[in-house]
């Protein structure tokens, strides 16, 4: 029963009749959006340097942004070529890299996939906590935020969420929890069904973390939107008030924080679901969670594409006569 569904944990070639090109498009897909999303943050800090050579007016949401992108395409770059080489020389990630210690453990190269699977599924969610948080602040707590947040604070919050997320995601290679290769063979991810405790431990605490997350990222966008609005209620309605400006770039930064927040959530919840279920009532619908990996994997596709859009002036301008009216 434990290897019921698992029909490619231990394969060595790559199923026949799969192809590369839709990994590589994707893999151009995210290294060209979140290169071009990378370049816009930069036009926009050099849009931001105050006169007089000063350094550049940039906030901790733009600090934030500029992480979230970089640890996207950090994603792309490491977890695409492993999967584009497998298929070129049409072996599995556990026949390519050295073998495990034992004869039912993976190889290390699909350890080390399972593993940058794991970390990168759960670093972003983190950072747009982060941006969350900081734009509940903004709106709720203007004295506190422009006493305590600084960009300083927002650079410093990456390295320590990036930090947090290798050691809780590093459990699997100390025994809490089991990496497994997926079909086609060209996936390492944590075993979701089968086993006992010791196993399926780590994918529920994993799903459960990613789902208070996305809780706690919806509350912070949800108040923000109440202050959004008694700000908006409690203004004039003719002539513009010197505070006219500020409140509309924080409207910006809550509209597409919301757009990467529903989009992430689209894409994690399918992996929280099969976690659950693998765990729960032992269903070992590969393909299942196959498609859950796939999910998860877009997000990093999606997100910079959505920047891209967002900060063209049409769409910016049509977002924003939306919320006035």
């Amino acid at each position: 029963m434990e290897t019921e569904g698992y029909r490619c944990r231990s394969s060595r070639y790559i199923e026949s009749g799969q192809s590369a090109v839709p990994s590589s498009v994707l893999f151009a897909a995210g290294l060209l959006g979140n290169v071009l999303a990378l370049l816009l943050l930069g036009q926009h800090r050099r849009r931001s340097r105050s006169p007089g050579g000063r350094p550049p007016r940039v906030s901790a949401f733009y600090v934030l942004v500029s992480g979230l992108a970089v640890t996207d395409l950090l994603g792309k770059c490491l977890l695409s070529p492993i999967v584009l080489a497998a298929y070129a020389y049409n072996r599995s990630l556990s026949e390519l890299g050295p073998g495990g210690r034992g004869e039912d453990e993976p190889g290390v190269l699909c350890q080390l996939f399972a593993f940058l699977m794991a970390f990168f599924g759960l670093a972003p969610t983190l950072l747009l906590l982060a941006m969350a948080l900081e734009c509940w602040l903004s709106l709720g707590h203007p004295y506190f935020y422009r006493r305590h947040l600084t960009r300083r604070l927002g650079a410093t919050l990456g390295p320590a969420a990036a930090g947090l997320c290798a050691l809780f995601c590093a459990l699997p290679l100390l025994g809490f929890g089991a990496p497994m290769q997926y079909c086609p063979g060209t996936w390492c991810f944590i075993r979701m069904a089968g086993g006992g405790p010791r196993q399926l431990g780590f994918p529920v605490l994993y799903a459960s973390l990613m789902g208070l997350l996305v809780l706690a990222i919806v509350a912070c966008n949800v108040s923000s939107m109440r202050h959004l609005y008694g700000m908006a209620r409690r203004q004039p309605r003719r002539g513009a008030p010197p505070a006219a400006a500020p409140r509309m770039e924080e409207l910006d930064h809550l509209v597409l924080l919301g757009l990467m927040t529903v989009l992430f959530t689209v894409c994690s919840l399918p992996l929280i679901i099969r976690a659950y279920m693998g765990a729960f009532a032992a269903d070992f619908n590969e393909n299942a969670d196959l498609s859950a990996l796939r999910f998860l994997s877009v997000n990093s596709i999606v997100d910079p594409w959505v920047f891209i859009i967002f900060r063209t002036s049409v769409f910016r301008t049509f977002v924003r006569r939306v919320c006035r009216r």
